[in-house]
């Protein structure tokens, strides 16, 4: 499932912040250096806005284009494999339809699909991504998820998982540099590939318990997987989905959020933690 909920800048638009002071908890260093969330921990994904960080929470993801949570452990959402509405990519680097028109994510029909089949042009789109990660970690955050990793699914053909992963391995270099830990968001097909030819961290996962895949990604990443659950393709009750959760070892963290991931003040707002 794609998780581009909300709309972030493009590489090079992302604005400066100062970097928070506030005291960050967060779990075991990588041989990379980069902090890693504490396992088990309770979290929130604010991805359609900022919300207080909820009771209990101490890791906060939301997009590049906001501030981390203060006295939150950070996660910095960036649309890796595919543009954000409204900003402009060069032609060569789009997978293109027969008729000449950049391919469209059939879910999220104002983004476009990276064309990552050549080594070129991997190197061009991570270059161009940089930015946005370096923004990231000037911003104070403290790890980053780099959505539509599966987008080799929906690109007609046009490249395949190969070159995702190589794509991947790119922007996770990129970020450790940056002083950054990695997620993989969700794609569970991957197996052990992500933590192991990528250099993924940990992971980030939207419905794990919907579609049964949750121990997937626990099997790699142990206590170090977030999932969040929405209200309107729940598996059950949010106690059934809780009940199926707990029953892991280890288990993911599991929230269960409204879909569009509205802020706290919005009547639509939903937030509930196993």
């Amino acid at each position: 499932m794609t998780g581009c909920t909300a709309v972030g800048a493009g590489a090079g638009e992302r604005p400066e912040r100062a970097s928070s002071s506030a005291v960050v908890a967060s779990g075991a260093a990588t041989a990379d250096g980069v902090a890693l969330p504490p396992e088990g921990a309770r979290f929130d994904y604010q991805l359609g806005g900022a919300s207080p960080v909820p009771d209990g929470a101490t890791v906060v993801a939301r997009d590049s284009t906001d501030d981390p949570a203060e006295g939150a452990y950070g996660i910095c959402y960036v649309n890796g494999f595919q543009t954000q509405p409204g900003v402009e990519w060069p032609n060569e680097l789009l997978v293109r339809t027969a008729d000449g028109e950049p391919l469209v994510d059939p879910g999220w029909p104002d983004e476009h699909l990276f064309d990552l089949s050549t080594e070129a042009n991997r190197q061009a789109v991570a270059e161009r991504q940089a930015s946005t990660i370096d923004g990231c970690a000037s911003s104070g955050y403290q790890a980053v998820e780099f959505d539509n990793l599966d987008s080799w699914t929906r690109s007609d053909g046009a490249f395949g998982e190969d070159d995702a992963v190589a794509f991947a391995t790119l922007l996770v270099a990129r970020a450790h540099a940056a002083g950054l830990a990695t997620a993989q968001k969700n794609t569970a097909d991957l197996g052990a590939r992500g933590r192991d030819e990528v250099g993924y961290d940990f992971a980030v996962t939207e419905e794990c318990d919907r579609y049964d895949e949750c121990d997937a990604f626990t099997d790699v990443y142990g206590g170090l997987v977030f999932d969040v659950e929405y209200t309107d393709d729940l598996r059950g009750s949010v106690a059934e989905v809780c009940a199926r959760v707990g029953e892991l070892d280890p288990a993911p963290s599991t929230i269960v959020r409204d879909h569009d991931l509205v802020p706290a003040d919005d009547p639509a707002h939903v937030y509930k933690a196993c």
